[in-house]
């Protein structure tokens, strides 16, 4: 039988208790859970959830059910549970393990911990609940007491601030959720995550993190095998995510033309010039300017209508700079730009890269991931002739924050260019194979364990599963796209189908439709997103991106890689936009 999915704990019998409710609401959930869940979890979960009985008024004079007493454990039966005995109002920190005895309030205190986990999860998911529960920052910061002090607060103190986190935080796995690229929560990726902190080490060497390193290893091996690399071959590592992914790309196409410089620095070398699309991420300048490269020596080049980067102007651009003396090293391409979702004519740029000897490296922070569906992946056609690509599995793949991967064809690159010899370390008379100390050819010295969370999933889904996620948040998209493209009162900001899953497009509310004026219609269309994007978060219903682009006013751009999204959570959105713009 089908699984119901999130609710579907007990589902083949749940239908015996619960009469008429189908098993995969989440009062039967609940209901299967308090039966099925140590310690009442169950239970407590559906109290927290206000799910079940609960939600009804009492009816008069109808005879109520015996209320749980204070310091109890909220089984609701005969258990040997120990939370009734644990005061957390009278426990500190120093009462958990190591401390002797510790276990037990150990035990009871992270189970509250998870208590309250689980009913953010549950929460997370009901489109009935806000998305947001909007204060401004000197609200929040009166609401509750934030600050630190010197004396250790109470375990119970402890949950409150759990809790309290959690009610204002941002619903990110609600599937009216749209603001961001990375969006969703995946149950087998918070597992993992959750695994990843218990196991809390550090990816500098095999010798304490051997499963990691080599789950690090087989899965980076996968994902080149993917890019088209022959068996895989190359190198990679897993970053602190895209920005920094893309500067050590940046950083390995100049030691690469200019090895000398690692040790003499900039005044070694001839001024260097980057070249990126005009759509390209922020942050191909950031590494220059971290580089010490200077974001001056980014140059910009033009992009047509839908985003792409156009091939002819990128060699005169070449060339124009090499006619100045200067010397080109590096051609970012992006499979997949932040706003308009574009991709850039991969084959072509990286004949350009070739005829002129330059790195070509594609950021595919956002897009990369297509590459993992049969029906999308030609639109990085020419992605295996690249240098090295930045891939995101916190995007459009929903891995948990943060999952970012450098993949570079060239083997031993990375640790020529990085690497230090720190004797404490990397000793190199170890007793096993010390390429599996992959810790020196990272600019970090201590790394989060990111590997395990995409490693877990995909063995979880298969590659099948995550190319069905794919595709699905791409008929998403398309359906959109369909539904608003001749609808009154919408503009989309380019022609044509969008590319990836973003749908960039303007709203006009009726007092503005007929302006004749152009300049003044265009000064109060300006205006409309934000005030839309305001009253989404103050009534908590969802959330949407807007920016301007180039000579563009502010427009809506709408992102789709929320796993729980539905056609209906579509159509939603286009009826709370224009309820919510109507009087402007």
């Amino acid at each position: 039988m089908a699984s119901h999915g999130f609710w579907s704990l007990g589902g083949d019998n749940a239908g015996a208790n619960t009469g008429s409710q189908s098993p995969s609401t989440p009062r039967a959930w609940c209901q299967a859970a308090a039966q099925k869940l140590s310690g009442g979890i169950g239970s407590k979960l559906c109290a927290l959830l206000n799910v079940g009985e609960v939600e009804k008024p009492a009816e008069p004079g109808a005879k109520q059910p015996p209320q749980t007493a204070a310091g109890t454990c909220g089984c609701n039966k005969s258990c040997n549970c120990t939370k009734a005995a644990v005061v957390f109002s009278d426990l500190y920190s120093t009462d958990l393990l190591p401390a002797t005895d510790g276990d037990t309030k150990t035990m009871t205190f992270l189970q509250e911990v998870v208590d309250i986990l689980l009913a953010y999860i549950v929460e997370s998911f009901d489109r009935e609940t806000k998305v947001i529960d909007f204060h401004y920052p000197n609200e929040l910061l009166q609401m509750n007491n934030w600050e630190l002090q010197d004396e250790p607060a109470t375990l119970d103190d402890i949950l409150i601030s759990c809790r309290a986190t959690l009610k204002y935080a941002i619903k990110t796995a609600h599937p009216r959720y749209f603001n961001q690229l990375s969006t969703g929560l995946d149950m087998v990726g918070l597992a993992a995550d959750w695994l990843t902190s218990t196991a809390n080490t550090n990816m500098f060497t095999y010798e304490v993190a051997p499963v990691f390193v080599l789950l690090e290893y087989v899965t980076l091996k996968k994902m080149r095998e993917i890019i088209g690399w022959t068996d895989g071959r190359g190198d990679g590592i897993f970053s602190p995510g895209g920005a920094i992914s893309n500067m050590y790309a940046m950083l390995l196409a100049r030691f690469k033309m200019f090895p000398e410089v690692k040790e003499k620095g900039m005044s070694s070398v001839p001024r260097l010039v980057a070249f990126t699309s005009e759509h390209s991420h922020f942050s191909i300048k950031k590494g220059a300017a971290a580089l010490g490269i200077g974001t001056e020596s980014v140059i910009c080049i033009k992009a047509d209508e839908s985003g792409k980067l156009i091939p002819a102007d990128l060699e005169r651009r070449i060339l124009e700079a090499k006619q100045k003396g200067f010397v080109p090293f590096f051609v970012s391409a992006t499979a997949g730009t932040t706003v308009y979702g574009a991709f850039d004519p991969l084959i072509a740029i990286s004949d350009i890269c070739k005829k002129y000897n330059i790195w070509m490296h594609v950021d595919g922070a956002w897009g990369g991931s297509l590459l993992m569906s049969r029906r999308h992946r030609w639109k990085l056609d020419g992605v295996e002739r690249a240098n090295s690509v930045t891939w995101n599995p916190h995007k459009m793949m929903s891995v948990p924050l943060q999952c970012s991967a450098l993949l570079v064809r060239e083997e031993g690159l990375m640790q020529n260019c990085n690497q230090m010899h720190a004797c404490y370390l990397f000793q190199q008379d170890k007793h096993y194979d010390l390429s599996y100390d992959t810790g020196d050819k990272a600019l970090q010295c201590g790394r989060h364990v990111d590997i395990f969370k995409l490693w877990l999933m995909w063995r979880a889904k298969g590659t099948i599963g995550f190319e069905a996620q794919i595709d699905k948040c791409l008929e998403l998209s398309e359906y959109l796209y369909n539904k608003i493209k001749d609808r009154e009162g919408y503009e989309m900001v380019f022609d044509g189908k969008p590319q990836h899953t973003n749908v960039c497009f303007w709203y006009l509310p009726p007092g503005i439709r007929y302006m004749e004026d152009k300049e003044e219609r265009k000064k109060h269309l300006h205006k409309v997103a934000p005030v839309i994007k305001a009253r989404m978060m103050e009534y908590g219903t969802t959330m949407v991106s807007y920016q301007p682009q180039g000579d563009k006013v502010n427009f809506f751009r709408m992102v789709i890689s929320n796993p729980a999204a539905t056609f209906e959570d579509i159509d939603f959105l286009i009826e709370e936009i224009e309820r919510l713009g109507q009087d402007l």
